[in-house]
């Protein structure tokens, strides 16, 4: 069952779709269910490149997942103007999201999972450092160093016209000074630290967008808390967006067989209390 919903964040209504779990399928507790909020990347949408974000919302749901994916300001079918504020304003329209998904009465607020896409995996990072209601992180391809990756993909010209004029287009969007400001602001690398649950990290060899040497990188400075598990998987060829059945299919599976293997894993240490 899906439903599409609004969510106000300040001034902005963000268009967003929540599905629901199938009816019988494993991963209920105690008549709650755990729910995967979905944070596309830069000029992204909720249904992502090849549909990728609709796939893996109705193949959770199959598995007993409630999966929220939503639009940010300015993309997709939200109001608003991409890139104003910030990734301070991603940050905020994310926990907005946040404080509807837990207004949910049959969503267990133990098991909230923030899934990153690209540069929404360095917003879903950010997000957890300051907001410790995300209990999990599953990053797909996450960006690392947000300037230097969000310039690559846009041309340094660009960022150079928006510090001369004011502001620069690409691709239709609108971007001011003050976009790019943020990036080099927020680190990803040295905020990590402060979320302390588990971490999935799924990265494509064939990435020609963000390296697939991040992943590594990630998953060491992850290791190095002192609390909370991290797990990685590279797959071959599969490109940035996982374009492909084949990329795609490992992509959702490996997502899912760890999400399952860790909330099961989460539960039988629970049951051994001293």
């Amino acid at each position: 069952m899906e439903h599409h919903i609004t969510i106000r964040s300040g001034e902005l209504d963000l268009a967003a779709t929540l599905h629901y779990p199938v009816s019988g399928a494993a991963g209920s507790k105690a008549n709650r269910h755990p729910i995967i909020i979905i944070a596309h990347g830069f000029i992204g949408t909720r249904i992502g490149v090849d549909r990728l974000f609709v796939n893996a919302a109705r193949d959770f749901c199959r598995h007993g997942y409630m999966v929220l994916r939503f639009d940010y300001g300015g993309c997709g079918e939200s109001t608003g103007d991409y890139g104003q504020g910030g990734l301070d304003a991603l940050i905020d329209q994310t926990r907005h999201v946040i404080d509807y998904a837990l207004d949910i009465d049959c969503v267990d607020p133990q098991r909230l999972i923030l899934l990153g896409h690209s540069l929404g995996g360095a917003v879903a990072i950010l997000t957890a450092a300051r907001d410790k209601r995300v209990k999990t992180l599953v990053l797909w391809a996450a960006v690392a160093y947000p300037f230097n990756d969000i310039i690559n993909i846009t041309g340094k010209q660009l960022y150079e016209r928006a510090v001369q004029n004011g502001s620069s287009d690409y691709l239709g969007y609108n971007f001011e000074p003050v976009f790019f400001d943020s990036l080099t602001k927020h680190q990803p690398f040295e905020q990590l630290r402060k979320f302390n649950g588990d971490v999935f990290l799924v990265h494509g060899t064939a990435d020609e967008v963000i390296p697939v040497d991040y992943c590594f990188l990630y998953q060491k400075l992850f290791w190095m808390r002192s609390q909370g598990l991290c797990d990685k998987e590279v797959i071959f060829q599969a490109n940035h967006t996982f374009t492909g059945r084949e990329a795609k299919e490992q992509l959702l599976s490996k997502t899912r067989e760890w999400l399952i293997t860790n909330d099961k894993q989460k539960q039988e240490w629970n049951d051994w209390e001293i």
